[in-house]
């Protein structure tokens, strides 16, 4: 594997899978001993995001958006 000029690599998929890198994920570079270290960010954005996305679909409410956006504007 080789860097780009732009220094750029390309980490493998099951690398990827395996620490849970998506697309648009935030890592942070440090170096121990002459080592690399690329480690997945965790902000607090990050946070905010698995918890919008596990609570994604789960609304059972019945009521259509003008009805709720109706509630909101009380």
């Amino acid at each position: 594997m080789r860097i780009t000029s732009k220094g750029q690599v390309t980490i493998p998929v099951a690398i990827r899978k395996k620490a849970g890198l998506r697309p648009n994920t935030e890592v942070r570079f440090t170096m121990s001993r002459g080592v690399v270290i690329l480690k997945k960010a965790t902000t607090s954005r990050d946070h905010s995001h698995r918890l919008v996305e596990a609570m994604r679909g789960r609304a059972t409410t019945g009521m259509s958006t003008d009805q709720i956006m109706a509630l909101t504007r009380r």
